[in-house]
């Protein structure tokens, strides 16, 4: 769960997370306020008892609690008379001081594995018929074959999340893959549906590790100012890899039938099973503590700890907060609520996308399946012109934030995009539904919602992670669980959509609620200050302009 705002902070510029936020994440791996309760005060004692970060309650801390940073809670503790276990400066030991090439191969081969999950998501979806006519079921049965694999992008990271905070980042890659290929083997050699439905549901709950740690991975070897190449390489696998899905599989299953797809993705993931064996430790809390475990055993003094030993929870308490904290924010928190929802439908727009796509090419234009699989290039093409807009974010959020920083500043980029998504989706209904239309204009509403949705998505979860700063973390697995849950659902309706309704008014319909829902990001341009004073989770950062008191300073109450 931590990874998740560590994560969002790589698509930003500037990044959503400050340095310190960002060390917090880095040297706890856990979510909320670091806080002293005031107990006792005394000259020699003025803070008595350290409380766990946030295990007693999900709110800010009150009046007799001090907010404090690492640096001072590593400073009570020695205090308190503990060794605490820290990097040593030039030792090597930090992975921010490895080589790069060693940084290379960890931002690679992670990446490699994001890719992995990203193509066993939509790989299948370049034959979805061949199942169907083989095992002669329905074609919405063997679209379950998606929906079961995404629902697991919701559910596993609730507890695979935790269970890294212990084992450390390795460990939970290299059982997670060895999972993901294991039960993908079945699915290669299914001999009825039911086989097929049911293995890509454990496939999909193993491979969901990558999706909430890949990027805390990133994070744990690259500094802020050296994340731009990294980033790159990440953020392409993690958004054009579902779109190669359908182009790879579409000639696979054309060429030589769908089992295929299977046996080549078991194929790759089997190689990325391999390089996870060769991937070091990056969490920073699992190295100290080896190094701490290596220091009492030679020593004998059982004062060496790390920080993350003396903050630690119970892990009963900390799956129980990862397993109930993410659905407390989804339903009390308006940002979260109605941000997880205009995430989770455009998430859900990606998905139609690869169900829809084979409707308006193979079925309409009589395009082969590996050719309609082409046509996803359109939506790549868009993904990457909304990168080149990166320069353009960072000037605007300066300029908007010259006299101090403000969630909202992120949302810029959203309200573009709002517009921008409508207009991709009404182009994509009324050139898609006919024959006579050139096949262009199809693939220009592609790129035009690749662009839209990179939009969207990234300046939605900055604005996230900016308003939730203290427990980013929970709210942002709040988003994904039901960005995943509901994008798990295209699969069994859209067919019948676009079938039942005819391609063009089942088109409109999502152009309608896509713009239904525009105004949400300026809703909250305008009034998520007034709401984000309403809760007791978000920020409290206000929006200061030229000639205010405190000019260039956001203060933040109730810290």
């Amino acid at each position: 769960m931590p990874s998740e705002p560590i994560e969002a902070a790589l698509f930003t510029r500037p990044p959503a997370l400050s340095r310190e936020q960002e060390e917090e994440y880095r040297n706890l791996d856990r979510d909320g306020p670091l806080v002293l309760s005031r107990e006792k005060s005394t000259d020699s004692h003025p803070l008595e008892r350290v409380s766990t970060r946030g295990a007693t309650s999900f709110t800010k801390p009150d009046k007799k609690d001090v907010v404090v940073t690492v640096d001072k809670l590593v400073e009570l503790h020695e205090k308190e008379g503990f060794k605490v276990v820290k990097f040593e400066p030039g030792s090597g030991e930090d992975p921010r001081e490895w080589s790069n090439g060693r940084k290379w191969f960890i931002t690679i081969t992670t990446s490699m594995l994001c890719l992995a999950v990203a193509l066993g998501s939509s790989i299948i979806t370049g034959d979805m018929r061949g199942p169907t006519r083989e095992f002669e079921t329905t074609q919405i049965i063997t679209n379950l074959t998606v929906t079961c694999f995404v629902i697991g992008f919701g559910i596993g990271p609730l507890f695979l999340a935790p269970l890294s905070e212990i084992f450390g980042r390795t460990p939970i890659y290299c059982l997670s893959i060895f999972f993901y290929f294991i039960f993908t083997l079945p699915s290669a050699l299914a001999p009825n549906i039911a086989t097929l439905v049911v293995t890509r549901q454990i496939a999909g709950i193993a491979a969901s590790a990558p999706v909430c740690n890949v990027g805390g991975s990133i994070a744990d070897v690259w500094d802020v100012k050296d994340r731009g190449a990294p980033m790159a390489l990440f953020s392409g696998t993690l958004f054009i890899g579902p779109c190669l899905g359908p182009m790879i599989g579409g000639w696979i299953g054309e060429r030589v039938g769908w089992r295929w797809i299977y046996w080549i993705l078991f194929i790759f993931i089997g190689v990325c099973l391999v390089l996870t064996f060769f991937i070091p430790e990056t969490l920073a809390p699992v190295i100290l503590r080896r190094k701490a475990e290596k220091l009492r055993k030679e020593t004998g003094d059982s004062t060496y700890q790390t920080l993350e030993e003396l903050e630690r929870l119970p892990f009963n308490q900390t799956l129980q907060i990862a397993l109930v904290r993410p659905f407390v924010v989804l339903f009390t928190e308006p940002i979260v609520i109605f941000m997880s929802i205009y995430l989770s439908f455009v998430y859900s727009l990606l998905y139609l996308m690869f169900f829809a796509f084979p409707i308006a090419f193979t079925e309409i234009r009589g395009w082969s399946e590996g050719m309609t699989g082409i046509a996803f290039v359109s939506i790549m093409i868009g993904i990457f012109l909304a990168g080149l807009l990166i320069p353009w974010n960072e000037r605007t959020y300066a300029n908007a934030t010259k006299h101090g920083s403000y969630p909202e500043a992120r949302l810029y980029p959203m309200m573009c995009g709002a517009f921008l998504m409508p207009a991709a989706l009404f182009m994509f209904a009324f050139t898609g539904a006919y024959a006579w239309v050139h096949w262009i204009g199809v693939c220009i509403s592609g790129t035009l919602f690749g662009f839209a949705m990179i939009l969207l998505y990234v300046s939605a979860n900055s604005y996230i992670v900016d308003a939730y700063s203290t427990f980013a973390a929970t709210a942002m697995a709040a988003k994904t669980f039901l960005r995943s849950e509901i994008g798990a659902m295209v699969p069994l309706y859209v067919n019948q959509m676009f079938h039942n309704m005819g391609f063009q008014y089942a088109g409109l319909l999502l152009a309608l609620i896509a713009l239904a829902i525009a105004p949400i990001p300026f809703i909250f341009y305008f009034y998520g200050e007034r709401i984000r004073k309403g809760s007791k989770r978000a920020t409290q950062l206000t929006r200061k302009r030229q000639g205010d008191v405190g000019t260039g300073i956001a203060e933040k109450a109730g810290h």
